[in-house]
């Protein structure tokens, strides 16, 4: 049986599999293994030991879990809602002010989590109520929660890139330093849009009425800026600290995971159930996170030892005589099909040991495809008819959002998302400029 064939059979087994409804690391992982098994004999059981000890040796998966414990503390003890009523007091004035002001959050709550069902949950349950409350249109704000969400899985700490450095060999400070700019882009691109439009058509996004504004006084207007800002001075403060060479990557995230407890101890908020919430949702997601890594790196030395990446390589460049922009652009077209049915960590797991490879054969970076990678799993997770988050934002939405509200609602973000692909894809300096910058000092 020739490696093609091998290949193709391990991949059909998987997708099988993940149809099954069983866990994205149990099927990948099984399919590894099993294959390994059978090719090798007993010498391919080394395999998953092998990923096992270099997952554990790899210094930087110390940050997972101490981010995803800074969101959480922050989430749970309700610094998060200190800061949407921030931004709800100083925005709300401007029309579609406190849809800007959600897009702010959302960029804010990225900066703490790292995780688009994060951003979703928190949008969901604290500012669509108040703007659906306020008068604000249900198609744009749904779309708004949706989109500003999404940011979660490029603006550091991002969860995503983590894994894909992991599975990459790349380095994660650099690929978070890449996914600043690409993510303030996209942000204010959203903004610009929410912005332009309730000029145009006030109705969709109506300001504050004149009585309640004046019924905030500067001094209530001031201790609410002193309230949302604590979020914002830890998030400044980690990343400061790393930018300027005093901590490592994994020192700035304790740095955050302390400064998230005593933000919440000070604010009086650090209770019992506080803290066991927090503790078991940040070892909930980070023990699902180091599985589906372990899954990934014992597939992609499967693949490794068959040589299917020297023989895609070949089928596109020789065989089809493809250039290597179109064949960037064939992954990307596949990322959002494939982003239709599955999650970002299913589809890079799936895809990584025969992408990740062809694109550094290409001449391209990795680097700069990760983020290539990660705005187009935002694109597909918007894209109807299955994209995850139009399902995610159903469970979440009031009964008076329904599926078409949803679905028509993301059409105007996702082209923008698409066109901030594009714009990184022109000007890769987007995304490296900061990365090169900093470790080019």
């Amino acid at each position: 049986m020739s490696y093609e064939v091998i290949a193709l059979l391990m991949f059909s087994s998987m997708m099988l599999l993940l149809m099954t409804g069983k866990r994205v690391f149990g099927a990948i992982g099984f399919v590894a293994v099993a294959s390994a098994l059978l090719l090798w004999g007993d010498g391919g059981s080394e395999m998953a030991f092998s990923s096992a000890m270099k997952l554990m040796k790899w210094y930087p998966l110390l940050t997972l879990p101490l981010f995803i414990y800074m969101g959480y503390m922050l989430s749970e003890s309700g610094l998060a809602e200190d800061l949407y009523r921030m931004f709800h007091v100083w925005m709300g004035p401007v029309n579609g002010g406190l849809a800007i002001g959600t897009i702010a959050l959302m960029v804010a709550i990225s900066a703490m989590n790292g995780l688009s069902v994060a951003g979703m949950a928190i949008g969901a349950s604290i500012a669509l109520p108040e703007l659906l409350r306020r008068g604000y249109d249900k198609i744009m704000v749904t779309g708004v929660i949706q989109a500003g969400s999404s940011l979660g899985i490029l603006i550091p700490p991002s969860v995503v890139l983590v894994l894909y450095g992991m599975i990459a060999r790349q380095p994660v400070g650099q690929l978070w330093l890449a996914g600043v700019f690409p993510g303030l882009l996209m942000a204010g691109l959203f903004i610009l849009y929410i912005a332009v439009r309730c000029r145009l058509q006030p109705a969709l996004g109506p300001a504050l009425p004149e009585a309640e504004r004046q019924a905030i006084t500067l001094r209530e207007k001031l201790r609410l800026l002193n309230a949302g800002i604590i979020p914002l001075l830890i998030f400044f403060s980690m990343t400061g600290l790393f930018l300027m060479g005093y901590t490592s990557l994994v020192e700035s995230s304790a740095v955050g995971a302390a400064s998230a407890t005593l933000a919440a101890l000070l604010k009086g908020r650090l209770t019992r159930s506080v803290m066991e919430e927090t503790l078991r949702k940040s070892l909930a997601i980070t023990c699902m996170f180091m599985w589906i890594i372990l899954a990934a790196l014992c597939f992609g030395a499967v693949f490794d030892g068959l040589g299917a990446v020297r023989a895609i390589e070949g089928l596109f460049l020789d065989q089809l005589d493809m250039t290597p922009w179109q064949i960037l652009i064939m992954m990307q077209l596949s990322f959002i099909i494939m982003g239709m049915f599955l999650d970002d960590t299913a589809m890079l797991v799936i895809v990584a040991p025969l992408y990740v490879p062809l694109v550094g054969s290409l001449g391209f970076d990795l680097i700069w495809y990760g983020v290539l990678y990660t705005i187009t799993c935002q694109v597909a997770y918007m894209t109807p008819p299955f994209g995850y988050n139009l399902f995610l934002m159903r469970a979440m939405a009031p009964p008076e959002v329904s599926l078409r509200d949803i679905y028509v609602s993301v059409t105007p973000f996702v082209l923008i998302m698409i066109l901030a692909l594009v714009l990184v894809m022109m000007f890769p300096q987007i995304a490296l400029w900061l990365p090169e910058w900093h470790y080019g000092r």
